[in-house]
């Protein structure tokens, strides 16, 4: 090649998840239903947890900023995937795939990172209770999550310069309803062994460990809870358990596509439309529903609200 940097694709094709008009109207319907409970949802958590005071726990405060980062997060591609629903030909401009593909690493990273942060707190508040005031105070709450952020948008940035200095000259359409590397690779017009290969080292290496870690630490935490009273035990175990589901629910599909390093894996759309538009519904679901303080707290904050509009 004369200029193996030089980008000749200026746009993609999307196929999306079906090519049936019947199939692609009955989609809209409930992924519209799926974004109109996730958005709610997590802007109540966000009001719930900044207007009770009683909510004040360093717990709440990086269960807000999940809330924020799901938000953030379930912006990237469904939008861009119910437009396209009306569209007869779905296409994605390089610049917009490419700041797609950054955004969706970047949130998902640091949704990823913060489920550590939650981790750690709840490792000292069980271990360490004692030391708790002192090892997880305000200064270094903001301190956690801003490093699960920074941690986001290295690995973000990361895969977004590893894929813009893909060279792309040939075909130009992708079995898919967004932008992702592992898509982008196929397309290019070179070897592309090494960028594969770094491409899996900081995307299925970085969430494999993640999830080991996390398991690890639940595990441990929820054998620590024999020693506890029955009170304790069981009001701790509830917030635990529902860390792991949340873990799981995000961690699973995510090592499905990207731990599988030169491959593609089956089924990728579908376990795709789970891990970017069914998973931000989990936090709102679980959180609330199994915690009794948020749904006091939620209970009073709609009911303050209804009572305001109907005077």
């Amino acid at each position: 090649m004369e200029d193996e940097n030089h980008t000749v694709v200026t746009e993609f094709v999307l196929l999306g998840l079906s090519q049936s008009h019947e199939v692609q109207m009955t989609l809209v319907f409930f992924f519209l239903l799926f974004y109109m409970i996730i958005l709610p949802g997590n802007i109540l958590i966000i009001l719930t947890i900044r207007g009770d005071s009683q909510l004040g726990s360093p717990m709440y405060f990086f269960l807000a900023n999940l809330a924020f980062l799901d938000i953030c997060y379930c912006s990237v591609t469904p939008p861009k995937m119910l437009v396209d629903f009306f569209s007869h030909r779905k296409t994605i401009s390089y610049s917009a795939c490419m700041a797609q593909l950054f955004f969706l690493h970047f949130l998902g990273a640091a949704e990823a990172f913060l489920l550590m942060v939650m981790a750690y707190d709840r490792y000292v508040a069980i271990c360490k209770p004692l030391h708790y005031t002192r090892l997880v105070n305000r200064e270094i709450c903001c301190a956690l999550v801003g490093a699960a952020w920074g941690g986001g948008f290295i690995h973000g940035i990361a895969l977004f310069a590893l894929s813009i200095y893909l060279p792309l000259c040939g075909p130009n359409i992708l079995d898919n309803f967004f932008c992702d590397v592992h898509q982008l690779v196929k397309l290019a017009c070179a070897n592309t062994y090494i960028v594969e290969l770094l491409m899996f080292l900081n995307n299925g290496v970085v969430i494999i460990l993640c999830f080991t870690l996390l398991l690890i630490s639940y595990t441990v935490l929820l054998l620590k809870l024999r020693t506890q009273s029955s009170n304790a035990k069981n009001k701790v175990a509830s917030t635990c358990i529902s860390h792991i589901i949340v873990v799981f629910v995000m961690c699973g599909p995510a090592m499905y596509i990207y731990g599988l390093p030169f491959q593609a894996a089956p089924k990728e759309k579908v376990v795709a439309v789970f891990h970017t538009v069914i998973f931000p519904l989990t936090n709102p679901m679980i959180y609330t529903l199994r915690n009794k303080e948020i749904k006091g707290s939620m209970w009073k904050l709609v009911s303050k609200y209804v009572l305001w509009c109907g005077k």
